[in-house]
């Protein structure tokens, strides 16, 4: 007998963002949705409500943080996820390591070992900003930074940073915790593809993980990628109207759930590669 059950929609976001950080973009993806959709927004540990409790070191057990919280919301049965960054690099181990517990995954603009080196990981125009802010930033000199790292037209920008200053004020996430972020997501690797459906979105104008990341992905392991003509990093914020149209459609194609084989590719894997 078909589950008739609302589909659940779980969304994760990157590095030292959360839940809040997706604004109006969950009613906008709500909206896409079949009716009746159920959309869950959990923070990392770390992040968000979850901001006093120290960050895993590894992707995996940030994946075991969700799942714990899911239950306790009492979730018990396969979900479709929306991810970006780090997000997504949670979201792939998660497929991974229990494909029986989700339908679809929709990665955005990450990047994942040992398919891009990590000066396409995280852009080298990057590195001096990035450093300054986790050791001296103040607040506003963090999500301002932020925004002009991850965004290109996030519309009135004013208000946004002013969201954004709100949210850190509330959730104030330390230091350790965001070096404790960066660096389970600069070990994390996925030699294999899930056994999930996937579908990749990147952004053309990306200033912090090159593009060429989620192609390298969708070559690897012969996925769809679609790809924004003009918005930063965080698509989301820039365009969530073009996400949810992307997703939207996507359900829509009877043919999506099938996953392509991989192809046969070089992996370039150099050092240790950079966060998101």
């Amino acid at each position: 007998m078909p589950d008739t059950s609302p589909p659940i929609w779980i969304l994760l976001r990157g590095l030292l963002r959360e839940s809040g950080h997706w604004g109006g973009f969950v009613q906008t993806l709500q909206a896409a949705l079949p009716l009746g959709s159920l959309i869950i927004t959990p923070d990392l540990p770390g992040n968000g409500a979850r901001w006093r409790e120290p960050s895993p070191t590894r992707v995996v057990d940030m994946v075991e943080a969700v799942r714990s919280d899911l239950r306790a919301r009492g979730v018990d049965r396969p979900c479709h996820v929306l991810a970006m960054s780090l997000g997504a690099m949670v979201a792939t181990e998660w497929a991974r390591t229990h494909p029986d517990e989700l339908h679809r995954c929709v990665l955005v603009n990450t990047s994942l070992r040992p398919y891009s080196p990590f000066w396409h990981r995280l852009q080298p125009q990057q590195y001096r900003r990035i450093a300054r802010l986790i050791l001296s930033g103040t607040s506003l000199e963090w999500e301002d930074g932020i925004m002009r790292m991850t965004t290109r037209h996030p519309g009135p920008r004013q208000a946004l940073l002013a969201a954004w200053l709100s949210l850190r004020s509330s959730h104030p996430v330390s230091r350790l915790n965001g070096l404790r972020q960066l660096w389970a997501a600069a070990r994390y690797r996925a030699d294999s593809a899930p056994d999930v459906p996937l579908l990749l979105l990147n952004s053309a104008g990306d200033e912090l993980v090159h593009p060429s990341c989620s192609a390298r992905l969708a070559t690897a392991w012969g996925l769809r990628l679609h790809t924004h003509p003009t918005a930063g990093h965080d698509i989301p914020v820039d365009d969530g109207a073009w996400v949810a149209r992307q997703v939207a459609e996507w359900l829509a194609d009877d043919t999506a759930c099938p996953q392509p084989p991989p192809l046969n590719t070089v992996a370039v894997d150099v050092a240790v590669s950079a966060p998101f």
